[in-house]
């Protein structure tokens, strides 16, 4: 198997901006398997030693059957995302991806899809619809699955994004923001809860 890695950039319908940044691992094979993931569980052994430490990221959630939400997930949350067998990231940040991370994506194949949102102190601040929107596309699309949602502390962002994928489960919105509330706490955002 060969493998390479390539950056694919994804353009608005302008074409003037870039939305989301995408980097994954592309392996060369034989034969190329189109149905979408099985979730098959993962056997960790009840091992007593310090040599397996299963830290979730802040804020871990699952949202849905494939689907998992975070904080930013550091090198002491690596194991844990292994046990996940993730096949994409979504990360809302507008920062650059650390080295670190980019290098534990690449090892275990998984695609990291970026869209830059910018995170305000003010209140009254929207994020952009068609990035939430291009955001949902890469969450609803099931190649993509299992997938682990995350901006620096799984809050607002994260929060606005599985509060859009509520809204299309039929979710009544005083659970949404029940939802939103719960892992935003005491600093939740009005503008991030008004219906659009």
């Amino acid at each position: 198997m060969k493998e390479d890695t390539k950056t694919k950039l994804t353009q608005n319908q302008q074409g003037s901006q870039e939305m989301c940044r995408t980097i994954e691992v592309v392996a060369t094979v034989d034969h190329v398997d189109m149905s979408p993931p099985v979730m098959s569980p993962v056997v960790v052994s009840s091992n007593t030693g310090d040599d397996l430490n299963l830290i979730p990221p802040l804020n871990f959630a699952m949202v849905d059957n494939g689907i998992f939400r975070s904080g930013f997930p550091g090198s002491a949350n690596f194991s844990f995302l292994q046990t996940l067998n993730l096949s994409s990231i979504i990360y809302l940040c507008p920062e650059p991806y650390p080295e670190a991370n980019i290098e534990f994506l690449k090892s275990n194949g998984i695609r990291l899809f970026q869209f830059g949102i910018e995170g305000y102190k003010e209140p009254f601040v929207n994020i952009p619809e068609d990035t939430i929107r291009e955001a949902l596309k890469v969450v609803l699309d099931v190649r993509n699955h299992p997938v682990l949602i995350h901006c620096k502390r799984g809050k607002h962002r994260t929060g606005c994004l599985v509060g859009c994928l509520r809204k299309l489960q039929r979710w009544c919105l005083s659970s949404v923001f029940d939802e939103y509330q719960r892992f935003a706490a005491a600093k939740a955002r009005v503008s991030d809860q008004r219906e659009e």
